[in-house]
């Protein structure tokens, strides 16, 4: 319990730091009384976590506080994106009489049952939202998808070949999940943020979360520590949950976020949103230091998902916007010469050593991973339809040390599991979402400048998490964020314009009058 408190003090007086320094920024885009409940929410659950000897007391605290804050907030999205990643994803299994347990519970479950159910029975009791409310493509292919989930039963890779039967129960359970954990955060991103000011306001308290968590990070990666192991050590039962991750002889930062990969992908994420936001941000210094925050955590992290993640999002941005090809070239040179500072500076020989490209070592990841795919892709052809729910047996020799085969492609997990028709729908989906965009951008890139680089800065972090998600398991954040980047996808394209409030005075009623 020492060791909690010593790193309950040092996350409470960076991210203190943070939020002081941040909180100008943060005013441009959400009011004040919803920025202080946010904060203040953030700080209760972040000591009851370090605090807390089990999660059962955790919820015991953090449901009526949830509950609160999610009624009195103006945008619940916002409220539930900025605390995704408060406390690490630890899944704690509800039990039951004579049974395994009813499901896993944790911190995203908590948020969906508190925050974002409430917020789409309210949308639900409206009579008022027309077009927002209409049921579309994308819900139809993602309900599919799930329909596809519930019917096709896929055991968990567990040692020694041991299979868990299915069962009409287990398929009722499945059937809930998937509702609880993929199409209520869907619906209810696409449904309740109707408007610009909400979407502008939901990614700036994304933003304002990760550059905590990227502080947090960098801090990680410097001293060694990771500050919150302790709390997956006493909550939860996986014992892999504490091993400190590294690379090229450093600890890799993973903060809150259960894995340095997902922290490099909320970074990447985060960077792609603040790409829109610091057009809003008039002193220069502050958009040169987030936006240098944000790469410092994504370097803490040592993911090369998340730099690669974060370049494709940078590229994508300029590509799709105005003035694409000068952009390109300056944005080119740019990253050359941060490319050629970090070769000569101290780290560059570290991270040289890990490039798939330019590395001068050989990665056994890499090269398990391309082993995995090759069989892998071999196996979804042999089952093209509606894949193989037990390939385990004959991908044995693949297994690690862990006692899994771990499967980090989510492209080919989704077509092992389910097939190539799982994979069109689980694609299909967000690409009709990325497509809707897309149109929506160009419509609206002459009259509306503004409202076309925020959808800019949608397309850039979804082709971002398409690159990304390649190499990585479909969980934790990447899970999340994928849903929500379709719901906001969705709702920019059922966005109704309205001239009434110039783009660039979003929060200039947040700021004080002489400031004005």
């Amino acid at each position: 319990m020492l060791g909690s408190i010593k790193a309950l003090i040092v996350v409470l007086a960076i991210a203190a730091t943070i939020f002081h320094l941040a909180k100008p920024i943060a005013l441009r885009f959400m009011t004040g009384g919803d920025f202080s409940r946010r904060r203040l929410v953030w700080f209760a659950l972040t000591v009851v976590g370090f605090l807390s000897p089990n999660f059962w007391l955790f919820a015991l605290i953090a449901v009526p506080v949830l509950v609160w804050a999610g009624r009195n907030d103006s945008n619940p999205i916002a409220l539930y994106l900025l605390l995704l990643q408060v406390i690490p994803p630890v899944a704690v299994n509800i039990p039951v009489l004579g049974n395994n347990g009813l499901f896993n519970l944790d911190n995203y479950r908590l948020l969906a049952f508190c925050v974002l159910l409430p917020a789409a029975i309210r949308f639900r009791k409206n009579q008022k939202n027309g077009m927002a409310g209409a049921f579309g493509t994308m819900d139809i292919l993602l309900l599919a998808f799930g329909i596809l989930q519930v019917a096709l039963y896929t055991p968990p890779d567990l040692p020694y070949h041991f299979v868990i039967p299915d069962s009409p129960s287990n398929a009722l359970r499945r059937a809930v999940l998937f509702l609880l954990d993929t199409y209520l955060l869907y619906f209810a991103v696409s449904r309740t943020c109707q408007s610009r000011q909400k979407m502008v306001d939901a990614v700036a308290s994304f933003c304002l979360a990760c550059a905590v968590i990227a502080a947090l990070s960098v801090f990680e990666r410097i001293k060694g520590w990771l500050l919150f192991v302790d709390i997956a050590g006493r909550w939860g039962t996986d014992p892999n949950a504490t091993f400190y991750l590294s690379r090229g002889g450093s600890v890799r930062a993973q903060v809150s976020a259960g894995h340095s990969i997902a922290l490099g992908y909320l970074l990447a994420v985060a960077f792609g949103f603040w790409l829109y936001l610091k057009s809003l941000v008039r002193v220069g210094l502050h958009r040169i230091v987030v936006t240098l925050l944000l790469w410092g955590g994504l370097f803490g992290a040592f993911s090369r998902g998340g730099w690669l993640g974060g370049a494709t999002v940078y590229f994508t941005f300029i590509a799709a916007g105005p003035r694409a090809m000068s952009r390109l070239a300056k944005g080119a040179a740019l990253a050359l010469a941060i490319a050629g500072l970090i070769a000569v500076s101290p780290i560059g020989d570290r991270i040289l050593e890990v490039l798939p490209v330019m590395g001068r070592t050989a990665d056994s990841s890499i090269t398990y991973r391309e082993r995995l795919a090759d069989r892998g892709w071999e196996l979804v052809f042999a089952h093209p339809f509606f894949g193989d729910q037990f390939p385990w047996p004959e991908m044995a020799d693949l297994r690690q040390g862990e006692g899994i085969i771990d499967i980090v492609n989510t492209y080919l997990g989704t077509a092992l599991n389910y097939g190539l028709i799982g994979l069109f729908m689980f694609l299909g989906f967000i690409l009709v979402g990325m497509t809707k965009l897309y149109a929506r951008v160009r419509e609206v890139s002459r009259s509306d400048p503004d409202l076309a680089l925020l959808g800019t800065s949608f397309i850039a972090c979804i082709v971002g998490t398409l690159i990304m998600i390649e190499s990585s398991s479909f969980m934790f954040a990447s899970q999340k964020m994928f849903y929500v980047l379709a719901g906001l996808a969705s709702a920019y394209a059922r966005l109704t314009i309205s001239p009434q409030h110039p783009p660039a005075d979003l929060g200039a009623r947040n700021v004080p009058q002489e400031r004005r």
